[in-house]
């Protein structure tokens, strides 16, 4: 069967196009795939679900390595959030 292996990086993305036996696990693709060493792994997926090491792939699958989080998505939102509200302030002041 073949599968597809995709891993994204900050400044990059690389795919690897695998042909593993039936019933191959995730497990197997990433001893397959060449790219996997250099990858901060953090957690994988199969078309964006959750998946571990012993899930069974099938044809046609894509196995997406998951890096871990820059930054916490609710904390930047609370940021840009107190810049905007600092930003609007400053305006009104500038104004009267």
């Amino acid at each position: 069967m073949k599968i597809e292996v995709l891993a994204v990086w900050a400044e990059r993305m690389e795919s690897q196009t695998l042909t593993l036996a039936d019933g191959a696990t995730v497990a197997d693709a990433l001893v397959a795939c060449e790219f996997v060493r250099d990858f901060p792994l953090a957690g994988m997926a199969v078309f964006g679900k959750r998946v571990t090491e012993t899930t069974v792939l099938h044809e046609g699958d894509r196995l997406e390595l998951l890096r871990a989080l820059l930054a916490d998505p609710k904390q930047s939102r609370r940021k840009r959030a107190e810049a905007a509200q600092a930003a609007k302030i400053a305006k009104n002041k500038a104004r009267g």
